[in-house]
């Protein structure tokens, strides 16, 4: 067994396919298949159940991908550490953030840490904050920042550091019939088109509770995945955006309007332990306590 083929038996896992799972190993599929077999010839089962439309992990398989995915951190780990003895700071540092994160400025301090750290390589994505806490759970992840609703904390891995806290605005367009108003409420929001993020999402969640605490129905017209269609919608006219208020402040074009029974949303930078040499740099050199 060698790191190689349990590299190769994650991609499998992740990508349910064979032949993207090669794509992205950089290799050729016949070479990936046979060192898989290799590995399940070593293991003396299957990992993975073969059919013509997809591959699904055997009981075998579901067992081994966390222990295949602690010991590629653990390598990582001890490059980065014999790196760092040496007196170098290098190696991957992947971040993964929610697309509203405005209250702190973390292109500055990325800025800030690659002109210090110049060897180490950033890993930069968006998601849902249930997507990034997951990817920091199975260690995929060095730092993420997720919003939560103040009593999501829960959910949280113990290592984590509460950035804001802050109140969620309603966001319209100049023309809207609402924009001239001083504040709204939840009643008022509920008789309008709304534009939320899916259900089940953190962003989605804080904004059902709310109307939920208040005994409110509303409709949402429109579900979207990213930030950027709720502008879109909102500049059209088309609904009213529930967001946090330094969101709104970045969206001068519109107009956002405080909601007196509204929710807050909180952001946290959080990580998994063991922590990476260079998540450990990073986070010091952000001013970031590390703890609890």
């Amino acid at each position: 067994m060698n790191l190689k083929q349990i590299r190769f038996a994650l991609a499998v896992a992740e990508e349910q396919n064979f032949t993207r799972a090669a794509q992205r190993c950089h290799t050729v599929q016949s070479a990936l298949s046979h060192q898989i077999a290799k590995l399940e010839e070593e293991l003396g089962c299957a990992l993975f159940e073969r059919t013509s439309r997809r591959v699904r992990l055997t009981a075998a398989g579901q067992a081994f991908i966390q222990p295949a995915q602690r010991l590629l951190a653990a390598k990582q780990m001890l490059v980065e550490e014999v790196v760092a003895a040496s007196g170098t700071v290098s190696g991957t540092l992947t971040i993964g953030t929610i697309s509203t994160i405005n209250a702190i400025d973390l292109t500055e301090k990325l800025g800030n840490f690659h002109r210090h750290y110049p060897a180490v390589n950033i890993r930069l994505y968006v998601g849902m904050s249930e997507e990034l806490l997951e990817d920091v759970r199975q260690q995929k992840t060095d730092v993420a920042f997720v919003g939560l609703w103040p009593g999501d904390i829960d959910m949280l891995p113990v290592s984590h550091r509460q950035l804001t806290d802050e109140p969620l605005v309603a966001l319209v367009s100049p023309q809207h019939p609402l924009a001239s108003r001083e504040r709204v409420n939840l009643q008022t929001l509920s008789e309008v088109p709304l534009v939320d993020f899916y259900s089940g999402t953190g962003a989605r969640r804080q904004t059902d509770r709310a109307f939920q605490a208040a005994g409110i129905k509303r409709h949402v017209s429109f579900e979207i995945d990213h930030i950027e269609w709720l502008e879109n919608l909102v500049r059209r006219g088309l609904a009213t955006g529930i967001v946090p208020i330094s969101t709104a402040q970045r969206l001068s074009a519109l107009v956002s309007i405080p909601i007196e029974d509204g929710p807050r949303r909180q952001v946290y930078c959080v990580w998994p332990q063991p922590l990476p040499r260079t998540a450990e740099r990073f986070l010091q050199f952000s001013g970031i306590e590390i703890g609890k």
